[in-house]
C-alpha cells in the first residue's frame, strides 16, 4: 500500500478542517520559507528529514491559540521558530545528563539493536521536538529523528520524566496520512476519535468495559474461610501445648496497638451492624484467627473487626483491612443517639476522636504526632502516647481497655461492607469546562427542569455504557431519576448495599492486580481490565448519588467527564432540545 505523499495528505486534512472546522483551519500558519527552514538547519547542525521540510512548506505549525489543531495528546505541530528554540533547550537539559551509550554515525553500538541505542540518552543531538505536549510545553511532545541509520525520519514520543521511544509510525509521511484518513472516516488516530464542535477540531477516546467483569466477591465466596491451626499437646496428659517450635530467636513482634472504636450504651451485635457487618461472615475469632483469616482470599480485602465490651461500652478493633474509624461517615454511624470515641493512629500519629450523635468538629479531635521514641522502641510512632490515651478514656469516660486483655479471647467479629464516603454537595458547582465544554455557560443559560432532564438522561447513559444499570435497584434509581421522581438512597437501603457492594468489588480487584497477597499469582483471574470495569460502574455509582444527594447542576461534572461515548456532546445536545 502505498502512502500519499506530505503535500497530498495535508491538502486532505485542510479541506476537511475548513469544511468541518474552521476555527482550527483558521489557526494553521502560513508555510515556511525555505530561507527559514536552511537557517533552522544550520543554527542546529542538523539536516531536515524531507517529510519535515515537506510539512512546514504546507504550514509552519499552528497559532498556539484555544481551537488551534492538535494531534491528540501529542498536541500541535510547532513552526520553524519553536523548533529550534525547543529543540536547543533539550539539548541544554541533555548536556548535564551522561548517556548509556555512545553512538557511531549508523546509530549502532558494538552490534547491539540501534533503535536501544539512539533511545539511550535524555534527549539526542539529532532529535527535533516538532510538536508540544499536553501542556503545550517543551516537556512532552513528538521528536524526529534526523540522525543518519535505520532511524532516520522516524517519530518518538518524549516525555521528560520516562524513557524516550518510537512510535509506530516510522515516518512523519505516514503519521500525516493517517491523520486524513481519521478525520475523512470518523475513526480514532492514536486512540482517539476527531470531533468537530462549535468550527474546531476536538479529540474524545471511545471507552469500552468488560460486559461481565470477574467478580473477586464471588471468587471469595467459593473459598473457604481458614481453619484455625489446632494446638499440638506436648508429653503425656500434663496438659501442656505446644504451638510452634522456633529455631532461631525471632524478632519481637510490634506492639498491640489497633485502631479501637467505643459506643456507649450499645451491644457488640448493634456495633457490628453499624459498622456494616456482612451477616455471613459473623463468628466468633481470636485476633490470630481474625488476622489470618482477613489475609485471605476468603476476605476479598474487606475489613476485618472484632467487637467486645467494658464498662457500658461496646467496643470494635480492626484487626486488618482499609482503616474505618478515622472515617467521619462511620463516626456518624455509630454515634448515633449515643457517645462514641475512637483512638487510632497512623504511623508515628495518635488520635482520639469524640462523637456524639454525629460527626464531631476539630475540636472534638486530639492527636500526638510523636517521633519514635527511645528505650529500645524499635515499632514507628508513638507507643507513650497510645498509653496515655488509654488513661486518658480511662479517666474521663470510665472506659478501662487493654489491648493485650482480649488477644486470645474469642469475641464476635466480623468482614465489613464499608460505609459510602460523603457526597461532596459543592465540588462539582465549582467546575467551569469539562472536556472542553463550557459547562458553566451550560448550566447558567439552561432552564433548571430543562438542565435536570438532560443531565438524568446523560446519566442513564452513563450508567449504559459502564454497565452500572444491569441491577434491578440501579434500573429502578434511574428510571426515577428521569421522571424526576425521589430516590431512596439511605444508609442500608437496596441502593446503598449495592454500590457499596461495587465499590467492594472494584477495591478488591485492584488489590489483586496490584498483587497485594501472596496468593495473588500472575495467572489471578481478575485482570486489569476487570479491575476497570468494576471501577468505572463506581464512578457512575458515584455519579448517580451527587445526582440524587446534590442535585443535576453538582453531578453534571461528573457525568459528562465520564461518558464514555466520544458522541456525547451531540447526545447532550440532542437530551436539551427535548
Amino acid at each position: 500500500m502505498s502512502i500519499p505523499a506530505v503535500e497530498d495528505s495535508w491538502g486532505r486534512i485542510d479541506a476537511w478542517l475548513l469544511r468541518h472546522a474552521p476555527v482550527s483551519h483558521a489557526l494553521l500558519r502560513p508555510p515556511a520559507s525555505t530561507s527559514d527552514i536552511r537557517a533552522a538547519e544550520r543554527a542546529l547542525g542538523v539536516r531536515f528529514h524531507s517529510d519535515l521540510v515537506a510539512s512546514l512548506s504546507c504550514h509552519d505549525g499552528v497559532e498556539l491559540q484555544p481551537g488551534a489543531p492538535v494531534l491528540t495528546h501529542y498536541g500541535p505541530l510547532s513552526c520553524v521558530a519553536d523548533i529550534v528554540k525547543n529543540t536547543s533547550f533539550l539539548r541544554g537539559i541533555s548536556a548535564d545528563v551522561p548517556d548509556d551509550h555512545a553512538l557511531d554515525e549508523d546509530g549502532e553500538d558494538d552490534g547491539d539493536d540501534g533503535d536501544d541505542d539512539e533511545l539511550a540518552t535524555y534527549w539526542h543531538h539529532d532529535w527535533l521536538l516538532i510538536t508540544l505536549g499536553i501542556g503545550w510545553q517543551s516537556s512532552d511532545g513528538l521528536f524526529l529523528s534526523c540522525h543518519p541509520g535505520r532511524n532516520w525520519g522516524r517519530l518518538g514520543r518524549y516525555f521528560d520524566e520516562d524513557t524516550p521511544s518510537f512510535t509506530g509510525w516510522v515516518s512523519l509521511r505516514h503519521a500525516l496520512a493517517d491523520l486524513a484518513d481519521a478525520l475523512e472516516r470518523g475513526r480514532p488516530f492514536d486512540g482517539r476519535t476527531p470531533l468537530a464542535y462549535e468550527g474546531a477540531l476536538l479529540w474524545e477516546a471511545e471507552a469500552t468495559a468488560v460486559p461481565d467483569p470477574v467478580s473477586p466477591l464471588a471468587l471469595a465466596a467459593e473459598s473457604a474461610e481458614p481453619e484455625p491451626e489446632p494446638l499440638v499437646p506436648v508429653g503425656g496428659s500434663n496438659g501442656a501445648y505446644l504451638a510452634m517450635v522456633r529455631h532461631r530467636i525471632p524478632p519481637p513482634p510490634p506492639p498491640n496497638q489497633p485502631d479501637v472504636v467505643f459506643a456507649e450504651h450499645l451491644t457488640p451485635a448493634e456495633l457490628l451492624r453499624r459498622l456494616g457487618a456482612i451477616p455471613d461472615t459473623v463468628s466468633p475469632r481470636t485476633r490470630a484467627r481474625a488476622r489470618k483469616s482477613a489475609d485471605s482470599t476468603w476476605a476479598a480485602y474487606r475489613p476485618m473487626v472484632r467487637a467486645g465490651s467494658a464498662d457500658g461500652w461496646a467496643y470494635a478493633t480492626q484487626e486488618r483491612g482499609a482503616a474505618q474509624f478515622t472515617r467521619s461517615e462511620v463516626l456518624r454511624r455509630v454515634s448515633a443517639d449515643t457517645r462514641a470515641v475512637a483512638l487510632t493512629r497512623r504511623g508515628p500519629e495518635v488520635q482520639v476522636t469524640v462523637a456524639e450523635d454525629g460527626v464531631p468538629g476539630p475540636e472534638d479531635v486530639r492527636h500526638v504526632l510523636s517521633p519514635r521514641e527511645g528505650g529500645g522502641d524499635l515499632w514507628p510512632g508513638s507507643t507513650a502516647a497510645y498509653a496515655r490515651f488509654l488513661a486518658e478514656l480511662e479517666g474521663e469516660f470510665g472506659i478501662t481497655y487493654r489491648p493485650d486483655d482480649d488477644t486470645d479471647a474469642e469475641l464476635t467479629s466480623a468482614l465489613l461492607l464499608p460505609a459510602l464516603e460523603d457526597v461532596d454537595r459543592a465540588a462539582g458547582q465549582y467546575v467551569g469546562i469539562v472536556r472542553n465544554f463550557d459547562l458553566a455557560a451550560l448550566i447558567e443559560r439552561t432552564p433548571p427542569a430543562r438542565l435536570r432532564t438532560a443531565v438524568a438522561a446523560q446519566l442513564g447513559r452513563l450508567a449504559a455504557g459502564t454497565r452500572f444499570d444491569v441491577y434491578d435497584e440501579v434500573s429502578d434509581a434511574l428510571a426515577r431519576t428521569a421522571r424526576g421522581e425521589t430516590v431512596d438512597l439511605t444508609p442500608d437501603s437496596g441502593l446503598d448495599l449495592r454500590i457499596r457492594t461495587l465499590t467492594a468489588e472494584a477495591w478488591a480487584a485492584r488489590q489483586r492486580v496490584s498483587g497485594q497477597r501472596a496468593w495473588c499469582d500472575d495467572n489471578d483471574p481478575v485482570t486489569q481490565s476487570d479491575f476497570s470495569a468494576w471501577a468505572l460502574r463506581v464512578e457512575a455509582a458515584r455519579a448517580l448519588r451527587e445526582f440524587v444527594h446534590a442535585g443535576a447542576p453538582a453531578a453534571a461534572a461528573t457525568i459528562l467527564s465520564r461518558r464514555m461515548s466520544a458522541h456525547w456532546r451531540t447526545e447532550l445536545a440532542a437530551d436539551l432540545e427535548g
